[in-house]
């Protein structure tokens, strides 16, 4: 296989974007990408673009012919990805094999979601259909729920406290006050997190990501290509993709993202490295006991051991290990498809030294993307 880097990146202000559509997102997005690569649209040989479920969002499909057209790329080959909240972690790793296979030199990787242009109690069916729709969401089973039988079960078996899953919220909203394009930039504290509303006990609002609106797209490059065009190349030096079971009652164990641990272990095999070894990271915290889960899952601690690691502050910028320096899905926002190519963007920002104020002085960085309650994760890891 080939070495694959990144060259190119650009993403949109994620938020309620009421007066954007998702064409012009992702427009914005490609452009800014392609411009950061040094290239034109004719050099792109092929996209793949990460959205969940453009047709109950926006009422429409067939994205895989209509993102080339809107951003210029002209006859070649586009896929659209989807698998769930993973859409555009995988639309990532399916680029890097098609470039590391030998197919193509140069691709796009896009994600992108409009998610507010239907009402809140519409956007809940939609984003229950990433779930288990025969066992799970007919019967009234939605994600702030199925997450917070995941917390109770970890505050039962752990003693995990509803401070420690706070201080997940107040950690990547301090975060993310430095990043321009986050949706938040709200410091909080654990009281506001404490006192606010219960969405599906024991989650709070504040232990929840928001609705939004937003893209972003990286370019990709063969080795050859990337030294050619690129003086600050990012490589990709592990991958790893897998699957679990679509509902928690068929799970093994409720507090083990099977999947999360095994792409993990592909990555880390891929990249000869060992959870010891990496420097920072962004991972799936669509709730706040998503980022404590991460984080035993990946390796960086001990099972039951994330509530007081993270309440002791080994995970801020500066500690141990640094997570969700963006602000996280929590702070920067979480529109579906494009969390996985935002969480590489910031990889790359990272690597760069590109980040500013939120620089964690990596020479790493590895990113977890998840779909569902775990049924897909895919994990990353890049290298300066």
């Amino acid at each position: 296989m080939r070495k694959v880097a990144v060259i190119g990146i650009g993403m949109t202000k994620f938020g309620q974007l009421w007066k954007r559509d998702l064409t012009s997102l992702s427009v914005e997005a490609g452009v800014n990408a392609v411009r950061d690569a040094g290239i034109h649209q004719k050099d792109v040989e092929v996209l793949y673009g990460g959205t969940m479920s453009g047709g109950l969002f926006i009422n429409q499909e067939h994205l895989g012919s209509m993102l080339p057209d809107y951003m210029g790329f002209k006859n070649i080959p586009s896929v659209r990805v989807e698998a769930a909240c993973a859409s555009g972690g995988l639309a990532l790793r399916q680029a890097y094999i098609d470039i590391a296979s030998g197919m193509h030199d140069i691709a796009v990787v896009g994600g992108v979601e409009k998610m507010t242009d239907i009402g809140t109690y519409s956007i809940t069916k939609a984003l229950a259909t990433a779930a288990d729709t025969v066992n799970e969401s007919n019967f009234g089973a939605t994600f702030p729920g199925l997450y917070a039988l995941m917390a109770k079960l970890h505050m039962h078996k752990y003693k995990t406290t509803e401070e420690q899953l706070a201080s997940v919220a107040v950690k990547n909203h301090l975060n993310a006050l430095d990043n321009p394009n986050a949706q938040f930039h709200k410091k909080i504290s654990i009281q506001d997190v404490m006192d606010s509303a219960k969405i599906a006990d024991p989650l709070k609002l504040l232990d929840a990501s928001p609705i939004t609106d937003g893209a972003a797209a990286i370019v990709l490059a063969s080795e050859k290509k990337a030294k050619k065009l690129s003086d600050t190349p990012v490589w990709i030096k592990g991958s790893g993709h897998a699957t679990d079971t679509i509902s928690l009652h068929d799970r093994d164990d409720l507090l083990t993202l099977s999947a999360t641990v095994s792409a993990a272990k592909q990555a880390y095999l891929q990249a000869r490295l060992q959870p010891k070894n990496i420097d920072m990271a962004e991972v799936h915290d669509c709730f706040t006991i998503a980022e404590l889960l991460a984080i035993e899952d990946l390796g960086f601690v001990k099972k039951g051991k994330s509530g007081k690691f993270t309440e002791e502050g080994y995970t801020k910028i500066g500690g141990k290990i640094p997570i969700n320096p963006s602000g996280g899905l929590k702070a920067k926002g979480h529109p579906i498809g494009a969390s996985g190519v935002a969480q590489a963007i910031e990889a790359v920002l990272q690597l760069r030294g590109d980040a500013g104020k939120r620089s964690t002085n990596s020479e790493n960085a590895l990113t977890h993307n998840v779909g569902g309650s775990g049924g897909t994760s895919v994990v990353h890891i890049f290298e300066r």
